[in-house]
């Protein structure tokens, strides 16, 4: 790990921006709740008023309210009015960070990994030869 300018650490080949609050952090906080979860489930393929979202929970309506609003902060929901109803709608494009972060993750695990096997095996790189 070190610290790098314009990034606060650079550790495994993944860097954390700077500013701490990119919008793949406010769809990971926003997705910790397991409700938050629901909705997006209830509304990934349909469009759906926000009482009918409410009528699927057994809170109140304030509660589910204030979910939706941290989901359509968190860029995962779709807010259209129709006269005085307000109609939701998941945005996939809103995980298109959080799936770039779990897929890079991934792959760093991956890389890892087969290292680790190629050290077992006492098979290495070139390059980890000569050096």
């Amino acid at each position: 790990m070190y610290i790098d300018r314009g990034l606060r650490v650079r550790a495994a080949g993944l860097t954390v921006p700077e500013d701490g609050e990119s919008a793949t952090d406010e769809a990971l906080r926003a997705l910790a709740e397991p409700r938050r979860r629901a909705i997006l489930r209830l509304v990934a393929d349909q469009e759906l008023p926000a009482g009918q979202i409410a009528a699927a929970f057994d809170v109140t309506r304030t509660a589910v309210s204030q979910h939706l609003g941290v989901l359509k902060n968190a860029g995962l929901l779709h807010e259209r009015r129709d006269g005085t109803r307000r109609l939701y709608r998941a945005r996939p494009e809103g995980l298109a960070g959080l799936r770039a972060f779990l897929d890079q993750m991934w792959a760093t695990s991956l890389r890892t990994a087969a290292s680790l096997v190629e050290a077992e095996r006492g098979i290495f790189d070139d390059d980890e030869a000569t050096g």
